[in-house]
């Protein structure tokens, strides 16, 4: 199986969904941008977000089976893909690539 890297690209922060639908939290996200874990096996790297990972694990899974070219061509490059965090109100983008090696 491939190693697979994911890389927090970007995170959105939706304030006026927080004040209107969220209860106060005071710590909710542990994702730095530019922040990367390596997946072997396609396994949960430790220290990723266990949530965010149901949303990227079926994407980290094929790529660590060489699979890729997700819906027909969608990204540039085949063994790769752009998922978000299935977090409504700062969902954090991320990069799932398959290594080479």
């Amino acid at each position: 199986m491939k190693k697979v890297r994911i890389t927090a690209v970007r995170q959105t922060v939706y304030e006026d969904l927080m004040a209107q639908y969220e209860n106060p939290i005071e710590h909710a996200c542990d994702v730095s941008i530019g922040q990367s874990w390596i997946s072997v096996d396609g396994l949960r790297p430790d220290g990723f977000c266990p949530s965010a990972w149901d949303s990227v694990r079926p994407f980290v899974e094929s790529l660590a089976r060489g699979e890729g070219n997700f819906y027909d061509g969608w990204m540039k490059n085949p063994m790769s893909a752009m998922i978000s965090c299935n977090d409504g109100f700062r969902p954090v983008s991320f990069l799932i690539e398959a290594l080479k090696k």
